[in-house]
């Protein structure tokens, strides 16, 4: 057996510090009244964290990196069908590129919806005054409903997709995701995770929350 340093550690920051976020947005959201103000604010949170998965995902740890497990749909079917490389026991395998992918993109699309949402009653999302009313309705529309059900169908099929593989396949797949390393059966890439990496995530996080909070900025000025 080999050890393999899977997850770098802002990997696993940005991961579960998503999920946190992702779990208290909906419940924020639930509660309402006051708490929508957080709820505005854990949205900001959660597109920082999206735009710099974004970033990482070119320029982090082998695993981390998309080109390590984008794959077409030909492998994606020869892996259903039971066809299984040595690569897809250590990163994201077919089927948890297309949940990962799939999460990220209805993650995105429903903080940006968020931007320009309006209740009229407890929440205001600060790009309003920048679009239509008629993109307000849609965007409040969609981010309240079908988006909102999207999230939660997929987080659901994400958990249930972790419990199916620890108990059925036997790989523990949220170990790796807490401590970083793995045990495989084959001689693979390690994630780089040194201190300059991590360096490297903060000052890059640090970026992309600057520019959501220069993003949310543009309604406030725009609107006197």
């Amino acid at each position: 057996m080999h050890t393999v340093r899977v997850w770098d550690l802002p990997t696993r920051i940005f991961h579960w510090a998503l999920a946190a976020c992702v779990v208290s947005l909906v419940i924020t959201a639930n509660v309402g009244g006051n708490w929508m103000e957080w709820h505005g604010r854990l949205g900001l949170a959660v597109l920082s964290l999206l735009l710099f998965r974004l970033v990482w995902g070119f320029v982090g740890g082998h695993w981390s990196r998309f080109g390590s497990f984008l794959y077409g749909p030909s492998t994606v079917l020869a892996y259903v069908r039971g066809v299984v490389r040595p690569e897809h026991k250590v990163g994201h395998n077919p089927l948890g590129m297309l949940s990962v992918l799939a999460l990220l993109s209805l993650l995105l699309l429903q903080v940006s919806t968020g931007l320009f949402s309006d209740d009229e009653i407890a929440f205001t999302g600060p790009l309003v005054s920048l679009v239509s009313g008629d993109t307000v309705s849609l965007a409040t529309k969609y981010h309240k409903s079908i988006g909102k059900l999207l999230v939660l169908l997929l987080v659901v099929l994400h958990v249930a997709a972790i419990v199916f593989y620890k108990l059925v396949k036997k790989d523990n797949l949220i170990r790796p995701m807490v401590l970083g390393d793995k045990q495989v059966d084959v001689p693979v890439p390690s994630a780089t995770d040194s201190t300059k990496s991590r360096l490297l995530a903060l000052v890059l996080w640090a970026m992309c929350a600057a520019a959501v909070y220069g993003l949310a900025g543009l309604g406030q000025s725009s609107g006197g």
